[in-house]
């Protein structure tokens, strides 16, 4: 089965460049595709240099859209999504996530942090279903309704989406990988806004999944 790696980025330069080695690295994708969602910095030049092609988007439509953009743009039987922003992602983090997809256990894993750092584990652990870390069948993507609309809440349209079509889901354990926060990248002002910004548009998604 062909695996396309769909990683979108906006200004995740520090921390893209070890994510996209270790999937090259796994030797288990036969394309790494990013998304620069309207970055300003140099994502796109970082991607490029570790090794995968990059789709350079001239506005920030959210993660939703550009995993769409994504989607569109690749033909791949198996889709591994990950997020830009990830400390710690090994190649055997990859295989293990691409593992029960491509021996047939399930049509979608679901890639759960752990001891990774307190505030990613706490997370993870109050809602793993908000994982960005996931394998996909192409044919599980094909009728998720809007998914470009969804921004942050991308996780919670997809988790819908499971519910409603009995999609068979196996969690994956990835030990000791963690998120970069938003108060380390943008300051602890605008870091907190926009960590209150995702959490609302994570509400609003996931409002359509109990109506």
């Amino acid at each position: 089965m062909r695996v396309v790696a769909v990683i979108p980025a906006y200004n995740e330069e520090k921390t893209l460049g070890a994510v996209v080695e270790a999937v090259r690295e796994s030797g288990m994708v036969d394309r790494i595709l990013v998304i620069s969602d309207g970055s300003t910095d140099t994502t796109a030049e970082v991607a490029r240099k570790a090794g995968a092609e990059c789709i350079e988007l001239e506005q920030n439509v959210g993660k939703g859209g550009a995993l769409k953009e994504g989607i569109d743009r690749a033909d791949s039987d198996v889709f591994l999504f990950l997020d830009a922003d990830l400390i710690g992602l090994k190649p055997h983090h990859v295989k293990a996530l691409l593992a029960p997809v491509l021996e047939g256990r399930a049509d979608m894993s679901l890639g759960v942090l752990r001891h990774g750092r307190p505030v990613t584990d706490l997370a993870q652990a109050v809602a793993p279903y908000l994982s960005g870390q996931r394998a996909v069948k192409r044919e599980v993507l094909l009728d998720v309704s809007g998914l470009e609309m969804a921004r942050f809440g991308v996780e919670v349209a997809l988790t819908r989406h499971i519910r409603e079509k009995g999609v068979k889901v196996e969690e994956v354990i990835l030990e000791g990988v963690s998120h970069r926060m938003k108060e380390e990248k943008y300051g602890l002002l605008r870091g907190f806004l926009l960590r209150m910004k995702m959490y609302w548009e994570i509400v609003k998604a996931s409002s359509a999944i109990r109506d």
